[in-house]
């Protein structure tokens, strides 16, 4: 970590492992004056150019499904202390708005995703890297919920998608990830000891910054 630059905590786990809500916690405590959250769901390549009902049908788990290379630019922009301009996706269509949002730099610089430790390069700039773990079965009832609810999926295609892809990618590129991590976290967001502690950790780090 050089000196004057954002901490880079990274947070991965599973599909519906309660990433999210450790990150959201986490930005929380600190204020929206020091973190700042960036997903890497809004890092999906744009399928725009594909037929529709091709879109659907691609493997959406696998690292390939990522623009790798614009979300290192993005984290290495924002640590630098310059703002972004971070994609919007729409998860209906499978396709990137043409809009963007701003996102200003942060003392404090959170990157969630279900695969941000497959990456080398990202790996390497990270000062902590947490990985939640939770029941499979917590899991898929999470993502049911989440992508029935928020975007505008059927139950059988979530299951589907979820038996076909989801669960040989996690067992395949997700689950052996959390080796690369310095703090694994069992269940997310409830586990108050663990939260507490990565915030003491970062609270110290960000003091020696200034």
């Amino acid at each position: 970590m050089a000196k004057g630059s954002s901490v880079l905590l990274g947070i991965a786990g599973g599909t519906g492992s309660g990433k999210t809500t450790v990150s959201d916690e986490i930005a929380r405590s600190f204020g929206a004056h020091q973190a700042v959250i960036v997903q890497q769901d809004s890092y999906y390549l744009d399928l725009g150019s594909l037929p529709t009902a091709e879109r659907g049908r691609l493997n959406f788990d696998h690292p390939d499904a990522f623009d790798w290379k614009l979300l290192r630019e993005h984290v290495a922009l924002l640590r630098s202390g310059l703002p972004i301009e971070k994609p919007l996706y729409d998860f209906r269509t499978h396709s990137r708005l043409r809009e963007t949002t701003r996102v200003d730099p942060r003392p404090l610089l959170i990157l969630e995703g279900i695969l941000i430790f497959h990456d080398r390069e990202l790996r390497e700039v990270m000062d902590i890297k947490v990985f939640v773990d939770t029941d499979a079965d917590v899991r898929i009832l999470r993502r049911l919920d989440r992508d029935i609810r928020e975007r505008g999926r059927s139950l059988d295609s979530v299951v589907r998608q979820y038996l076909s892809t989801v669960r040989p990618m996690h067992l395949a590129f997700v689950e052996p990830s959390k080796y690369f991590a310095d703090i694994i976290i069992p269940e997310g967001g409830h586990n108050r000891v663990a939260l507490d502690m990565i915030m003491a950790r970062l609270r110290a780090m960000l003091a020696h910054q200034l």
